[in-house]
């Protein structure tokens, strides 16, 4: 016999006492496992990347229902989240201010349980982190459409912090501003954006000035005071700053994913699918690029990326940032290593971490 609409929302209501029930549990587990390390006086995080991806993971292998595996993973993201937060506050410097892609990305890597930073910069970022104020930060490093982030890798190469995660986020730039029933004269955008929509916004307004600014949520506030004003920005900051839509996902290209970085001060321990990134110098000699690739594939190691970017500083010098898979602590990477370190100028392995589930 068919339920009844009636009898359906009871056994929801049921079964959410159920999982409400289980979810206390776990936060009492997870309250107990800080007072375990307080007890043996353990000073490390207690944010664990490593686990946290691991447990990722099982749920989506084990997923058999009807919700995506990433909208369980999500769920358990949260759950993750406002467990850790009971065990220890942490705190994430991100670019600002709020309705950036940066927090958007931190959010879905930390969940929404975790303190905020806003920072106007990179570099600040970086500062927040490495002085204690943030205990990690969350930083763009490269996008499918424009490539590397070149603020990013100048603050890895001068500052002395480590890589501990990865996140991804896909990016789809809206036009807005406070009435779109004004002329627009003015576009205001973070550069990267403007770059990522250039084709875009030469067929659409190939006379409008377009003005870079520190972040795109940052041009969003501005136009919501300033007219014949408009703005490129998230979703989020649409809705965030009482925005008009003048266009939707105006991206020159789709699937515009950018890809961010971690950053703390902890070496994370394996996870069984890891990334490690590193920073090197090479010689100035014939075949010191092939010298720099030869190791990774005398030990079968797979290259993920190797970019090319100037050292900070130098005039016509040169470092590349290369990500590879595997850890650092697995023997044939430790072994790839070893020979890399013998025949480059420097070599600075900036982390390994795992690689982004979400």
């Amino acid at each position: 016999m068919r339920k009844t609409l009636d009898e359906l929302r009871v056994e929801i209501d049921t079964l959410d006492k159920k999982i409400q029930s289980l979810i206390g549990d776990r936060a009492e587990l997870a309250s107990a496992v800080a007072d375990v390390k307080k007890a043996s006086d353990d000073n490390s995080s207690f944010y664990r990347p490593e686990r946290e991806a691991q447990v990722l993971r099982r749920i989506i292998k084990r997923n058999d229902n009807l919700l995506k595996d990433k909208d369980m993973a999500h769920i358990f993201r949260e759950i993750m989240s406002a467990c850790l937060a009971l065990e220890q506050g942490i705190s994430v410097a991100y670019l600002g201010p709020e309705g950036t892609f940066t927090q958007e990305a931190t959010l879905k890597h930390f969940g929404h349980a975790v303190s905020t930073l806003d920072c106007g910069s990179i570099d600040e970022i970086f500062h927040q982190v490495e002085k204690g104020n943030a205990n990690y930060g969350v930083v763009p490093i490269e996008n499918s459409s424009n490539g590397v982030i070149g603020g990013t890798v100048d603050m890895l190469y001068s500052q002395d912090l480590k890589v501990c995660g990865e996140v991804e986020i896909s990016i789809q730039h809206q036009l807005m501003m406070a009435d779109q029933s004004q002329k627009i004269k003015v576009i205001y955008a973070h550069q990267q954006a403007l770059d990522q929509c250039q084709r875009w916004l030469s067929n659409h307004y190939p006379n409008t000035e377009l003005k870079a600014v520190a972040s795109n949520a940052l041009a969003a506030r501005m136009v919501k005071d300033e007219p014949n004003s408009a703005a490129i920005a998230s979703e989020v900051a649409l809705g965030l700053y009482d925005l008009e839509r003048v266009a939707k996902n105006i991206e020159d290209k789709p699937g515009n994913v950018t890809r961010f970085l971690v950053i703390g001060n902890e070496v994370v321990p394996p996870s069984g699918e890891d990334k490690t990134s590193l920073l090197v110098v090479t010689r100035h000699q014939s075949g010191a690029l092939l010298d720099l690739l030869e190791p990774f594939k005398e030990q079968g190691i797979n290259l993920l990326q190797v970019a090319k970017h100037p050292i900070p500083g130098v005039k016509w010098e040169y470092l590349f940032l290369i990500d590879i898979e595997g850890h650092r602590e697995e023997a044939h990477v430790q072994n790839a290593l070893t020979v890399l370190t013998e025949k480059a100028l420097k070599v600075n392995i900036l982390g390994s971490y795992p690689v982004a589930v979400l």
